[in-house]
């Protein structure tokens, strides 16, 4: 064997194999397999467009969850492989990124008793966090376990998820928040239905309307699409507007 990963064509035998046993939860035939293949569970998978991922990418690609997870993860990293290893292609995701992507509580409890980096960046949210992910694509689920388990909170995370008190510390500490950091957080808390947090936010000088750079709706729009009706009529009451309101022209617009 040599230093450099193995690696397979997608429509690869072997890729197609082991890709199929991880996704179908057979834990005898994956085990089979990688005792077949010295190196296998470290190797890499090449998609048809050229982005690599690893084994472990392939247990937590979406939609996640497949039947045994977690004893996926298992025999995979006891066979050898990294569980911080990352995706190479348009981002530099781990397995743990993506498994918060998917909501599957169970394979992140695995990844992160097998070592994984919770703080790992390289996110496609802003190069962050695996709680960036579970936050921004509202998996409640894996963000409350990345909480509870460690992981790190910032005043978006902390508004996002309705973790008042963390809010309210990182409103009142030596560096107070900025006008970005306040309309930002202010906006998760609406994409979250988190009224509480938004009221906090307000009070604290948080803008009503901002859009932000990652998609065009404003905190009112992320409130109506969370379904949280409360917060949308508290924001109605005082001058909260969709972006088609604001911009009935925005900027991607055609025609």
């Amino acid at each position: 064997m040599t230093g450099d990963p193995l690696l397979l064509a997608a429509d690869d035998p072997l890729a197609v194999a082991v890709t199929g046993a991880i996704r179908d939860g057979d834990l005898t035939r994956l085990r089979s397999l990688l005792g077949a293949h010295p190196g296998l569970a470290a190797g890499r998978i090449v998609d048809r467009v050229g982005g690599v991922r690893t084994l472990l990418h392939v247990v937590t690609d979406w939609p996640g969850r497949f039947p045994r997870g977690a004893g996926t993860v298992a025999a995979l990293v006891a066979a050898g492989a990294d569980v911080d290893a990352r995706f190479a292609g348009p981002h530099r995701e781990t397995p743990l990124h993506w498994a918060a992507s998917c909501d599957d509580v169970d394979v992140v409890d695995a990844l992160l008793d097998a070592g994984a980096d919770i703080e790992a960046p390289g996110s496609v949210i802003a190069g962050g966090t695996p709680l960036s992910n579970a936050r921004a694509f509202a998996q409640w689920r894996v963000a409350y376990r990345l909480v509870v388990r460690g992981a790190r909170t910032t005043l978006v995370d902390a508004a996002t998820l309705g973790l008042h008190d963390r809010v309210e510390r990182a409103c009142t500490g030596d560096a107070p928040p900025s006008t970005d950091e306040l309309d930002w957080a202010f906006w998760g808390a609406c994409h979250g239905g988190r009224q509480s947090c938004a009221g906090y936010l307000w009070t604290r000088g948080a803008r009503l309307n901002r859009v932000p750079p990652w998609e065009h709706r404003t905190a009112l729009d992320a409130a109506v699409r969370r379904g949280a009706t409360e917060l949308v009529g508290w924001l109605r009451a005082r001058g909260a507007v969709t972006a088609a309101e604001l911009d009935p022209h925005p900027p991607d617009a055609t025609g």
